[in-house]
């Protein structure tokens, strides 16, 4: 390599190099960063302070209709839709607050706007169904496996009493489901298998962590369909949904 080479490949090798300010600046990106995590979650655990979790009876009890859309509920809804996104979930049922009435609020994924429905219920469910892993705010560091319908069609009211219908498909069918269960009484423990559940309520009376055992054939396959898909805050995901595994056609019987 000839002389002048030399003298471009070192001015090459010391422009790569950051300069002290360059270094300065990205630990104090760093810094923020980190500085802003640990913020986010402490506002997480005041939020999910307000959860109730796995043992208390009001978990196992039915929540009655709204009857009264006055500004008591409107409150209600706020709070709990602060409690959802200060808690990094993406639904939260009234029961999960310890009142039995019958209200949700939704946000399934970043972009979407949080809704709120009153005294939901199910008008259609679809054949297909997706086999995912859920977890849940009221059940901390705990997910299991469960099977619901790809498709959904729910009725309901807003929070001003206004009828509304809503054609929610993957994710958001997804978690409607899931807070709809709540209302009455059901959990993610109910619908997941005996080996699953067992390994959940382990984890909850120890104080550990359970999530469903991954294969390696199927972990692989997964990732080359592209269905492992993370979701911020998988603890309602309500520990939202974490990720997508072993989709499922269902036939009707």
């Amino acid at each position: 390599m000839s002389e002048a080479e030399h003298a471009q490949a070192d001015e090459g090798d010391h422009g790569a190099r950051p300069t002290a300010e360059e270094a300065a600046a990205e630990e104090a990106a760093a810094e923020e960063a980190r500085a802003r995590d640990a913020e986010l979650l402490e506002r997480r655990d005041a939020a999910l302070a307000h959860v109730v979790k796995f043992g208390d009876p009001v978990l196992r009890s039915k929540a009655t209709p709204v009857k009264a859309f006055d500004d008591s509920l409107a409150q209600e809804v706020k709070r709990m839709i602060a409690i959802m996104r200060e808690g990094m979930g993406v639904g939260l049922a009234a029961t999960q607050l310890g009142a039995l009435r019958r209200v949700l609020v939704f946000q399934a994924g970043m972009d979407a706007l949080p809704q709120a429905l009153i005294n939901p219920e199910i008008q259609w469910l679809s054949e297909d169904e997706v086999l995912a892993e859920e977890g849940c705010l009221s059940l901390p560091r705990v997910s299991v496996d469960v099977e619901r319908p790809l498709h959904t069609r729910v009725a309901g009211r807003d929070v001003s009493g206004e009828e509304i219908v809503i054609e929610a498909s993957g994710l958001e069918a997804r978690v409607l489901l899931h807070e709809m269960d709540h209302l009455d009484g059901v959990l993610i423990l109910d619908r997941t298998s005996r080996d699953q559940r067992k390994g959940a309520l382990r984890a909850l009376r120890e104080g550990g962590t359970y999530s469903p055992p991954v294969e390696d054939d199927e972990e692989e396959a997964a990732v080359d369909s592209g269905e492992n898909a993370n979701v911020p805050g998988a603890a309602e995901s309500e520990d939202a949904p974490r990720r997508m595994r072993r989709f499922r056609r269902s036939a009707a019987a």
